[in-house]
């Protein structure tokens, strides 16, 4: 089967059935107005890219590189180690909260991700979570696979960026980039040719 492209996915997410109870904001101080959209299948916002350099510190994701860099992600590798931001594309999806807890929905660490951008698609893992009340960051890599300047201060995308979250999804062990993506890759397929 030829690859589920960009068009293919936006056309599957272009109405939004709200799973949040309420709406994200995309940067600190700006206004609330990202829903979570759910099907079936999977959850889904449209929102910024703002970059995510937390975990295992590394050449370009380091205390240095980042004014709020953290050397913990919520959810850690198969070694009990943090992610690193560098090498693993992967997703952050908002703290639980009133407005939305991701795991009623089906999400947790190592659920797989379609990330859609322009005309690429490119396929994480959930593997941080941010402010209870921001949407819209992935990982170095993440943004770096996309096309997206991944510096942490200063890259990033103010609009555009597409994050479909397949419900029941898992990656084990979630550092396994491969896994995300063979799995992304038949999910995606199975998403587009769904009915509902």
């Amino acid at each position: 089967a030829d690859p589920v492209t960009a068009a293919d996915l936006l056309a599957r997410v272009h109405t939004c059935t709200p799973v949040s109870h309420g709406r994200y904001r995309e940067d600190h101080g700006s206004p609330a107005t990202v829903p979570v959209c759910g099907t079936r299948d999977a959850v889904f916002w449209k929102a910024d890219m703002d970059i995510d350099c937390d975990g295992r510190p590394g050449l370009r994701c380091n205390a240095g590189t980042d004014p709020y860099f953290s050397a913990s992600t919520a959810f850690a590798q198969s070694d009990g180690r943090p992610l690193s931001s560098e090498e693993l594309p992967y997703v952050v999806v908002p703290a639980p909260s009133t407005v939305w807890n991701h795991r009623t929905d089906g999400v947790r660490g190592g659920s797989v991700a379609a990330v859609v951008y322009r005309d690429r698609v490119r396929y994480a893992v959930v593997g941080d979570t941010g402010p209870a009340d921001i949407i819209g960051e992935a990982s170095y890599a993440a943004a770096e696979s996309l096309g997206i300047d991944p510096d942490p201060r200063s890259g990033g995308t103010p609009s555009g960026v597409t994050y479909i979250v397949f419900r029941n999804s898992e990656v084990t062990p979630v550092e396994d980039h491969g896994a995300a993506v063979a799995e992304g890759e038949r999910l995606a397929r199975e998403f587009v040719d769904g009915d509902d």
